[in-house]
């Protein structure tokens, strides 16, 4: 089996550790705080660990877990420790910038974002199984080598996860639409709501709160962390998706304020009837 290194044992990278030590694979953890790589070995994430970089060396396939900002820092300080031959992915929900830079750096780099996560943050709520049938975006470029296109492939298959494909600013379109507009536009419900000025009204809101409230602003009482790495990272595509979100705002606001009723059904019928689309599974 491939020897896997995981470097950045939070959520992701500690979920990755249960699966794939679960499937046989020999699994080195990295940390900063030995805390946690003892809290990984605990929990069976990983079979091996430390703070340690120079721990990836002789892993086949080395995945770069931590947040969006490190990302690059890490692969230029693990690349000296590096085999010849390995692999190396990340797990970042910006590829744009990213991607470039990785592969100047390691040419065996494949771009990845498993569409897996929680409100949560942390080692302590990674979880097996989380990737299976989630989507797990690959985006490689002309500079990519196939066999280790593959490898990671192989990988994320292995994780039961639903393949995509695409190129790096694909992605960051498309995820400024279903991931990072929603966590903006949930916190800003959040806070409009927050914006009730009697007191008394915002506590019946607040109790009378149900499952519609708890979906639409789970992702927006995440961790602010990542929202805000996702908005300085993807900031051309985000503002854009903003703004389209913004105009149709405005423009359900005009028709209801007209009372033009009959316009508002049609608008919120064409939103039922497009919505499935997007809770297909992704094609392998």
């Amino acid at each position: 089996m491939e020897r896997i290194a995981i470097v950045g044992l939070g959520l992701i990278g500690g979920s990755l550790g249960l699966d794939l030590t679960r499937y046989g694979h020999p699994v080195v953890g990295i940390a900063r705080r030995a805390e946690t790589a003892e809290q990984a070995l605990a929990m069976g994430a990983v079979t091996e660990a430390g703070t340690d970089l120079a721990l990836v060396a002789g892993a086949d396939v080395v995945f770069i877990c931590t947040p969006i900002d490190a990302v690059v820092a890490t692969a230029d300080a693990i690349a000296p420790y590096l085999s010849e031959g390995a692999v190396v992915t990340d797990v970042a929900s910006v590829k744009g910038e990213l991607v470039p830079r990785l592969e100047a750096l390691w040419p065996g780099f494949v771009g990845g974002h498993p569409m897996a996560g929680k409100a949560e943050a942390g080692l302590a709520v990674a979880e097996a199984g989380l990737f299976r049938d989630r989507p797990y975006v690959l985006t490689p470029t002309v500079a990519t080598q196939p066999e280790a296109l593959e490898r990671v492939r192989a990988i994320a298959t292995t994780l039961g996860a639903n393949l995509c494909q695409c190129h790096p600013d694909q992605h960051d379109r498309a995820v400024a639409w279903i991931s990072h507009l929603p966590v903006m536009v949930s916190s800003s419900l959040i806070l409009a709501c927050q914006g009730e000025s009697d007191p008394a009204i915002l506590s019946i809101a607040q109790t009378l709160a149900s499952s519609g409230f708890q979906d639409t602003s789970r992702v927006g009482g995440g961790v602010p962390d990542l929202g805000t790495l996702m908005a300085r990272h993807n900031r051309t595509a985000l503002l854009d998706a903003l703004t389209q979100y913004q105009h149709q705002l405005e423009q359900l606001k005009t028709l209801i304020a007209a009372e033009d009723w009959d316009a508002v059904h049609s608008t919120l019928t064409q939103a039922q009837t497009a919505r499935p689309a997007y809770l297909s599974p992704v094609p392998s």
